[in-house]
């Protein structure tokens, strides 16, 4: 007999961190997992844009600590 989600939920508050963060990330990646050619297409096309705008300077990146501090400012951190 298969689990219920109530029961699963009560297992994974057994897990480590870790493997609470793993499940969680296994979970997602099945969920968000396309099979369709064309959208991954469309996803491929979309990246090398973003990266031919930054490559020309088209788009200025944001360093991470800087984007970082941002949002702590913004949550009141």
């Amino acid at each position: 007999m298969p689990m219920t989600v109530e029961q699963i939920v009560e297992e994974s508050r057994q897990l480590q961190p870790k493997q609470l963060a793993e499940l969680l990330d296994r979970l997602t990646v099945e969920l968000h997992e396309t099979s369709d050619p064309e959208i991954d297409q469309l996803w491929a096309d979309e990246a090398e844009r973003r990266l031919d705008e930054i490559r020309s300077g088209k788009v200025k990146t944001i360093p991470g600590d800087e984007v970082m501090a941002r949002a702590r400012k913004i949550v009141g951190l």
